[in-house]
């Protein structure tokens, strides 16, 4: 999800439609950077690189061997950056098993979630909550002491890959299902959270793009939408209702761009699908996960202006970091979304907030930057990423369930259920 300078990038996602972005299955590839300096942007302008990332005063690209000649041709400098990235394309199954290794695939997520409502049949209930463009079902995990009853109880969302080509942002929200599931009768603390309410997860919420980015392009960020020019995909995470298309900064109108926020708000089925479940249930909080790095952002990410509720939003916020940090050290920043990352418009937690007034936090997961690993962490460093999540994860749920009042966290009753509150939003329920 990061991206630094959004200025930079919009030049790249506002092009033209043409030939699509994205090199030809099997061609070789590199990862290179240039200096993000007005002449270099004008003079990428008309490739139409696959551009990665900017950060730091730099500009990466995906370039095929004649994209490096077109930027030889125009005297711009670059450094190959390959060594930083995972391949682009499947090179090699990993030792444990599979292209992705660790990582799930839909299939493994499909496997794993049902094993793990069959072992927890008493706490655990799948749901399929809408299907993708490709028919793939999205799934919601409903954690509740009986959770085969709707029993009107406060919840809490977690969400998870948004985003294909972030593959942590599944294990995350994952792991949490399997310990809640695990520790239910062993742990007061969780035994009091699923019996008084009720805890969600969705770990996977873009299926098509994530099994695109283990078969076919491993930096691939969107859904598998065919758009009328040609190319694909939809950026999920600028498809919800609330200041949908508020400006071509936080979003883009171009097919072509990593940000396309598609034809309308809610005009993909993977964002109907989460829309639908989260005005059909008391959810109290929400937590979308995303990588990289390591920041907790709040709203509003559409303009830096502070909601009705900043000053309890960074308290929150603050108190999840320190509970991350304190596990083993690593630092999240916290901070309001717009001022800390970067625009973004038609995001979800800007549209959770609206909707029902409740905490909603993007939490943008390890590491840091791209030197160390950007949105390729290694298998080894899943279950420690989980672990210093963890008390943040719990203690949020328990403040949202068993003290639904206290700081003003309860939803605003005017608001239950409500559509997104604004003009614009109506437009384009």
């Amino acid at each position: 999800m990061r991206n630094l300078l959004f200025p930079i990038l919009v030049v790249f996602c506002v092009l033209p439609a043409g030939a699509p972005a994205l090199p030809v299955q099997d061609e070789p590839v590199e990862i290179v950077s240039v200096a993000a300096t007005e002449a270099n942007m004008k003079a990428l302008a008309g490739m139409r690189a696959d551009v990665l990332k900017a950060a730091a005063g730099r500009i990466h690209i995906v370039a095929t061997a004649r994209d490096l000649g077109r930027l030889s041709t125009r005297g711009i400098p670059f450094a190959v950056e390959t060594a930083l990235f995972a391949p682009a394309r499947p090179v090699a199954t990993s030792a444990t098993g599979g292209l992705n290794g660790e990582f799930h695939s839909y299939r493994e997520l499909e496997t794993d979630l049902k094993a793990l409502e069959a072992a927890h049949p008493r706490t655990v209930q799948l749901r399929t909550i809408g299907t993708s463009l490709e028919g793939k079902n999205i799934y919601a995990v409903k954690i509740s002491d009986a959770p085969e009853r709707d029993e009107g109880e406060a919840g809490v969302l977690f969400l998870g890959c948004h985003h294909a080509r972030e593959w942590i942002s599944v294990e995350v929200p994952l792991l949490l299902a399997r310990y809640l599931a695990e520790h239910a009768e062993s742990d007061p603390a969780v035994a009091d959270l699923v019996a008084r309410g009720e805890i969600w997860i969705v770990p996977l919420v873009n299926p098509d793009g994530l099994e695109y980015s283990i078969d076919v392009y491993r930096y691939w960020r969107k859904n598998r939408r065919a758009n009328p020019d040609g190319s694909f995909g939809v950026d999920l995470n600028r498809n919800y209702g609330h200041m949908w298309g508020a400006d071509d900064v936080g979003s883009s109108p171009s097919p072509l761009s990593e940000v396309y926020r598609g034809s309308s708000a809610f005009s993909e089925p993977e964002t109907r699908a989460v829309r639908e479940l989260f005005l059909s249930r008391d959810f109290r909080a929400v937590v979308s996960y995303h990588s990289y790095s390591q920041t907790i952002l709040y709203p509003w990410g559409y303009a830096d202006v502070p909601t009705d509720r900043d000053a309890q939003l960074r308290e929150i916020g603050l108190e999840m970091a320190g509970l991350i940090e304190a596990v083993n050290g690593r630092a999240y920043a916290c901070g309001r979304a717009a001022s800390a990352l970067y625009l973004t418009n038609g995001d979800t937690t800007d549209w959770t907030f609206a909707a029902a007034g409740v905490p909603s936090y993007t939490v943008e997961l390890p590491p840091v930057d791209i030197e160390h690993g950007s949105f390729f962490n290694a298998e080894a460093e899943i279950d420690g990423i989980f672990r210093e999540n963890l008390p943040a994860m719990l203690s949020l749920s328990l403040r949202a369930v068993l003290s639904p009042g206290k700081d003003g966290i309860a939803r605003r009753e005017n608001e239950k259920h409500a559509a997104p509150l604004t003009k614009r939003d109506q437009k384009y329920k």
